[in-house]
């Protein structure tokens, strides 16, 4: 192709409307000239972009890697230094305070008094075979695992995407950490951290040390926060008691305890139960923490009734007055006693006290407004362990003990104390007061019994806290009456001695008393003595006064006559009270100077 020039010459082109050639006047294209007509000539060529990718898929996979790497060594970074900025927290006041438990005279419980039903028992005083059932029902690979399981993380994420059931990713150390020392919230940021702390924990803390932390804090259900509460609301024994069934049984209640706390009492939850017991204790017999003889052997327990009876609420009078005297022992209020984690040993009965509230309980009642109330107070003479203090009906309608605070019509009651004629404080204040309570006219009787020693009333036998003994009981006694002089004032009750064996056809050998006569009864005492037990038992009656908040003294009902229930009562009592023989003596072991 020739094209003219501005000379008037011709020369080639190559079509590109650049010169070329021999007759191009400043010869051939240079190099970089070349180049651009090279590349643009390659751009109007139609590259697959398959054949792109693949020229450059090496050059993107490093690209990728590096990102990868990079994101990789970042994270692990900020891993590192959430793990060193992250203290391990300390426990939520509410997981340090602790109840104050009551027991009885043989250590069974009685009930508790303070925020939280928990007290801490050291992993020593938990056998082997309930702190293995807890691994085996909540996570079995704790004594291997570094605090988290990856494993039971993936199991649980993907069970919540895909919709199936849902699994438990938290480890005994998570829930550990979670329950005790972080904020229930639930939150990608609080999950993160609570994994930190306990990967943290298991670094710096013995296995051993976060199971007790643990078994001490989780929750049973029936309000109770840690395995001793457990034990005693499901059980009635302490942790230390639990046997291999029991343990196997609470283990599996702590998956879901709201639900399972019904145990015993609804009969679907109690199926449900069963059969995660089972499951537990297969696996304990598979890891060989049972043996083969314990699986075969194990039956499904027994549980304590919920909600409990009406027993229950009649202890809650007891409980008062051992509070009351526990704190003044200690010479703290009665809040601090409530929330210090103390062991309360009383010098009450609790089957005694059962039994006698199943008694008094079958009078019907008064009618037209009128309230019957019945008092029963049991005591050791020379000694003044109190074994039997009943002080109302239902303590929450009534939280008023008449057995303690009642003061009533004396009347008759002390009439075998006339011929008294010295006697020493406080015997000699009582006598002269004309509405005793029970309590009081029992120790002036169980004085007699102790030929003339007179020894104060006490409930509180023993105080323990951490396993320490911090207060123990020692009788007050002192002489306040001459032996003649209680021998005289014996012989004029007519209760002297007393049978070991009372039954309603001798209840006459019971001294009886009360204030008016005939039907216009308005109170009735019935008491009966012996070396080991004195005992009272008082009706009285009231109804509403004139003005608003106050009572008046009533006529009892006829039916049943006064007197007959009262010393029925009083027979049945001392029946129950002295077979096998009464338990005398103070919570320490030690004997009263009157004692059998």
């Amino acid at each position: 192709m020739n094209e003219m020039n501005e000379t008037g010459k011709t020369s080639k082109t190559d079509g590109t409307g650049e010169a070329n050639g021999p007759d191009r006047p400043d010869g051939p294209l240079p190099a970089r000239t070349a180049r651009r007509v090279e590349k643009r000539t390659r751009r109007r060529e139609r590259v697959p972009l398959r054949i792109r990718f693949r020229r450059t898929r090496g050059r993107r996979l490093r690209l990728l890697l590096y990102a990868f790497l990079t994101l990789l060594a970042t994270l692990c970074a900020a891993a590192v230094t959430a793990y060193h900025l992250t203290p391990i927290p300390k426990p939520h006041p509410e997981t340090v305070t602790q109840s104050t438990v009551f027991l009885d005279t043989d250590g069974a419980y009685l009930g508790r008094r303070g925020p939280v039903d928990r007290q801490d028992v050291p992993l020593s005083a938990v056998p082997r075979h309930v702190q293995e059932a807890v691994i085996a029902a909540e996570n079995r690979s704790f004594r291997t695992d570094s605090g988290i399981s990856p494993k039971a993380i993936a199991r649980a994420a993907l069970a919540t995407l895909t919709g199936g059931e849902p699994q438990g990713g938290s480890t005994i150390t998570q829930q550990y950490v979670k329950n005790a020392l972080l904020s229930p919230e639930r939150s990608l940021s609080r999950k993160a951290r609570e994994a930190i702390v306990a990967i943290k924990l298991d670094r710096t803390r013995g296995k051993d040390e976060i199971l007790e932390g643990y078994l001490n804090t989780v929750y049973f259900g029936r309000g109770a926060a840690g395995i001793q509460s457990a034990a005693r609301n499901y059980f009635g024994v302490d942790a230390r008691n639990l046997t291999v069934a029991q343990g196997a049984a609470l283990a599996s209640i702590v998956n879901i305890p709201s639900y399972y706390e019904k145990a015993g009492s609804d009969p679907k939850v109690t199926a449900k139960l069963e059969n995660r017991w089972e499951w537990v204790l297969d696996a304990m017999a598979a890891s060989g923490s049972i043996t083969a003889r314990e699986r075969a052997a194990a039956r499904f327990p027994a549980f304590r009734f919920y909600p409990p009876g009406e027993t229950e609420g009649q202890r809650q009078y007891l409980i008062d007055v051992a509070a009351k005297e526990a704190a003044d022992r200690l010479g703290i209020t009665e809040d601090q006693l409530a929330s210090g984690g103390y062991s309360v040993t009383t010098t009450f009965d609790l089957a005694l006290q059962d039994s006698t509230a199943q008694r008094v309980q079958e009078h019907p009642g008064g009618k037209g407004g009128v309230r019957v109330h019945t008092a029963v107070v049991g005591m050791v003479p020379g000694d003044g362990a109190v074994r039997l203090l009943y002080g109302g009906s239902d303590y929450a309608r009534q939280p008023f003990n008449d057995a303690v605070s009642g003061a009533v019509e004396a009347g008759t009651a002390l009439e075998p104390f006339g011929a008294v004629r010295e006697a020493d404080e406080p015997l000699r204040a009582l006598l002269r007061t004309s509405a005793p309570t029970p309590l009081n006219l029992a120790s002036a009787y169980a004085t007699l019994a102790a030929d003339g020693r007179y020894a104060a009333p006490y409930t509180v036998a023993r105080i323990t806290r951490e396993g320490r003994t911090v207060y123990r009981a020692s009788p007050d006694v002192r002489r306040v009456l001459g032996e003649k002089e209680a021998l005289m004032a014996g012989a004029r009750t007519g209760a002297v001695p007393t049978p070991v064996a009372v039954g309603p056809a001798e209840a006459g050998l019971f001294t009886t008393g009360g204030a008016g006569g005939g039907i216009t009864r308005r109170t009735v005492w019935t008491t009966g003595y012996d070396a080991r037990l004195a005992l009272t038992v008082a009706l009285f009656a009231d109804r509403a006064g004139g003005k608003k908040g106050t009572t008046a003294p009533a006529q009892l009902p006829n039916v049943p006559p006064p007197v007959e229930f009262a010393q029925g009562v009083a027979a049945g009592i001392w029946g129950a009270a002295t077979q096998g023989g009464a338990k005398g003596g103070s919570k320490d072991g030690s004997k009263g100077a009157g004692g059998g």
